[in-house]
């Protein structure tokens, strides 16, 4: 297959299991497990701790040990290991050290795939926003069958149909790779270790935005872990739920299959800058407001502040980075962005939560708000 397809074909099969455990993982811990919202949000919030440690300091290791098709193949089937242990296990304690465990495994994928898109965008000049919507797709496909799945065998269902997803991600990563992904990315001149940090973080331009990206997308924290149980609560049936998770990844698809036609040549800071206000708006409008109908609205914000957050971060790391540095930008950015600050606001969130449901997503504008002024300050200072 052309280069083009498998990146297409690594994104939608991974955000498949992706939209199964980033929406109902929490529930399914809290409905089929029995923890209370506190307890499985210790359980998320730790497993997302090691996933940002993991991203951080085991990815770039194997970068620079292995090439990204080897790293994918090993993880999978690791994943898939992990997950399994999940069928027997049912005290807290079990399913902690489980989720730890596959959280230092399971995501690393993710960013092994955002790398290989990198470099397939350097070196063959392959679309990212037209590979990056399978991965949508695959989102989206998830949470209907689960939603469908769970209103008819219950919660059980979703960890058997976890297991399947990633069944068919080992069995992917075992087909034939684009030649350049199966060598070890060239180091150029940083064959020492943790240069890579330390050229990135002499970076300003490079640290305000992956900033930026940590705070905007730590401003999911409650959708992601919470989104599920809020509609729940508001009494919605389990297979609607999965069709309005499925509204956002919808306008998300929409997104990724047109950015690269109109938001190409757009300021990194502009695109930062619109995605930090839609989603303060997304947050207030579900705090004022805690109906289904509005929960749906709001839903379409998503392509905003995810989307165009998401496709600014690698725009930049694939215009104004050398190849050698965009597996450890990459690694910084599921660490930070997509890991430790989700983990940190998913803390804060279910202490929120317990308080009142609604004020959970008010809450994340603690770090949408500051995103704003620090683009007002750095974006002309460092033209990005």
């Amino acid at each position: 297959m052309n280069n083009q397809r498998w990146l297409s074909i690594s994104f939608l099969a991974f955000f498949f299991t992706w939209g199964i455990f980033l929406p109902y993982w929490t529930g399914w811990l809290t409905i089929e497990k029995g923890l209370s919202v506190t307890a499985a949000s210790i359980v998320m919030g730790a497993g997302m701790i090691a996933r940002s440690f993991s991203t951080f300091l085991l990815f770039p290791v194997l970068t620079k040990r292995l090439p990204l098709n080897r790293i994918m193949t090993g993880l999978a089937f690791l994943s898939l290991g992990l997950a399994l242990l999940y069928i027997p296990s049912s005290t807290f304690s079990t399913l902690l050290v489980i989720t730890v465990l596959l959280s230092i495994a399971y995501p690393i994928i993710m960013p092994a795939i955002e790398s290989s898109a990198s470099i397939l965008m350097q070196t063959e000049k392959i679309h990212y926003g037209k590979s990056r919507s399978f991965g949508s797709i695959g989102f989206t496909v998830a949470l209907l069958i689960v939603g469908a799945i769970t209103a008819v065998w219950s919660e059980q269902a979703i960890l058997y149909v976890m297991i399947i997803g990633l069944a068919a991600i080992c069995l992917f990563t075992l087909q034939p790779t684009p030649a350049v992904l199966q060598i070890i990315p060239d180091q150029g001149n940083n064959k020492v270790r943790g240069t890579e940090f330390k050229e990135l973080f002499a970076s300003k331009p490079f640290v305000t935005v992956l900033l930026l990206a940590v705070l905007l997308q730590g401003a999911h924290a409650s959708y992601y872990n919470y989104g599920y149980i809020f509609l729940d609560d508001l009494g919605v049936n389990s297979f609607y739920i999965g069709i309005i998770l499925n509204v956002a990844v919808l306008f998300e698809i929409i997104f990724f299959t047109q950015a690269d036609k109109f938001f190409a040549n757009m300021k990194i800071s502009t695109m930062f800058q619109i995605a930090a206000i839609g989603s303060s708006v997304r947050w207030i409008l579900i705090f004022l407001f805690p109906s289904p109908l509005v929960f749906i609205f709001t839903q379409a914000f998503h392509a905003i502040s995810f989307g165009i957050a998401h496709f600014a971060f690698i725009r930049y790391i694939s215009e104004k980075l050398p190849n050698h540095l965009i597996p450890t930008a990459q690694g910084l950015y599921a660490s930070f962005a997509m890991s430790l600050s989700v983990a940190i606001l998913t803390f804060v969130g279910g202490s929120l939560y317990d308080i009142a449901p609604n004020l959970a997503f008010l809450g994340m504008l603690s770090v949408t708000i500051p995103s704003i002024f620090i683009i007002l300050m750095t974006k002309k200072r460092f033209a990005y």
